[in-house]
């Protein structure tokens, strides 16, 4: 038997056709069927598909075959034909019948959002006949941004794969044996399908700071008001906020608790902190975090949110001139003092 074969293959996500001159016997003419339905290749996601804003994952993609025949059609009229010509229709139609299967599928998974990004390139899946699917899922790996806003993102899966366009069987003669020199034409084309996935960004508290106030002086304890807001979607209670000092600064008191926190809503945590007599006077970055409970009452941690505030040079807030006031107004008292005294000895010696 001679098998020979016309392919037309993908090449990346365009496609390309190989040139090949067709067999002198592949004549269409003398085509016997023509047959409809081809591979039709699904794709579903395995496990969870709820994921939080900045997690970096693996998503499991299994594919399934569910190609059918949907129906042929007699190219040859209705004369009655010979032994060898109804064989060798027998024979095609056998042929015919791989048009389902999806040979080296290959599938590209990207995402039109910026706040998902998928950093993985295309995944082989192989050849899948219909009613088969992937003995093991595919694996793309995808990011979500840290200031996604909670909701589902569509994800597009490309499939790419090669199938059996049109059968063409020819032979000398039919015996018992079978047909005597018999030649397979196999045409194949690419197919190509697209498939919709989705990811869920789940709904959580998010926070920033929005404003900072409070004098910090080095070689002094001082307080600063630092305002939290919840910039996620959902409410929390009981939180506490827990700073992390770090040189220059030192505290004996890392925590302030702000209670609970609807969506938008802020609150203010107070902290104390001395500054070492060497803390250069400039912009410090100090790291926070909160803990809270979540609606669901499971305990979380936030990620660090940084306090941005100034340490000031030595004797330059308010509280050093207040006292070099205080100071100033004593001796004014006391030069008072000194003048009604003396006007008030003059006088008591005029009387006399």
């Amino acid at each position: 038997m001679v098998l020979s074969m016309l392919f037309v293959l993908p090449v990346s996500a365009e496609t390309m056709t190989i040139d090949s001159e067709l067999p002198d016997f592949f004549n269409f003419d003398e085509n016997y069927y023509t047959v409809y339905g081809g591979p039709d290749v699904s794709a579903t996601l395995v496990g969870d598909n709820e994921y939080s804003r900045g997690d970096e994952v693996t998503l499991d993609v299994n594919l399934m075959n569910k190609g059918v025949i949907t129906g042929f059609k007699s190219e040859e009229d209705d004369d009655p034909i010979s032994d060898l010509d109804q064989k060798i229709q027998k024979t095609e139609m056998g042929y015919e019948a791989q048009r389902t299967t999806a040979i080296g599928i290959v599938a590209i998974l990207s995402s039109d959002d910026s706040n998902v990004r998928v950093t993985s390139g295309p995944q082989e899946a192989g050849t899948l006949a219909s009613g088969e699917q992937t003995s093991d899922p595919l694996e793309f790996n995808i990011e979500i941004s840290k200031n996604a806003p909670a909701g589902e993102y569509p994800l597009n899966l490309t499939l790419y794969y090669g199938y059996q366009e049109n059968v063409q069987i020819n032979g000398d003669n039919e015996t018992d044996l079978g047909i005597t020199n018999m030649e397979v034409g196999l045409w194949y084309a690419v197919g190509q399908q697209f498939e919709e996935l989705s990811v869920i960004v789940e709904d959580e508290a998010d926070f920033e700071v929005v404003n900072v106030t409070g004098e910090l002086e080095a070689g002094q304890e001082g307080l600063i008001y630092v305002t939290y807001k919840n910039t996620g979607e959902e409410a929390v209670k009981d939180a506490t906020v827990r700073i992390s000092s770090d040189d220059p600064f030192s505290t004996t008191d890392d925590q302030s608790f702000i209670g609970s926190l609807g969506p938008g809503e802020t609150a203010e945590a107070v902290f104390k902190l001395k500054v070492d007599e060497t803390g250069v006077p400039k912009m410090y970055a100090i790291n926070s975090e909160i803990k809270y409970e979540d609606m669901d009452g499971h305990s979380q941690i936030s990620d660090t949110i940084k306090i941005t505030t100034e340490v000031l040079p030595a004797g330059s807030s308010g509280s050093g001139s207040g006292a070099y006031v205080g100071i100033v107004v004593v001796l004014i008292i006391a030069v008072v003092a000194v003048i009604g005294a003396k006007k008030f000895m003059a006088k008591k010696e005029g009387d006399n």
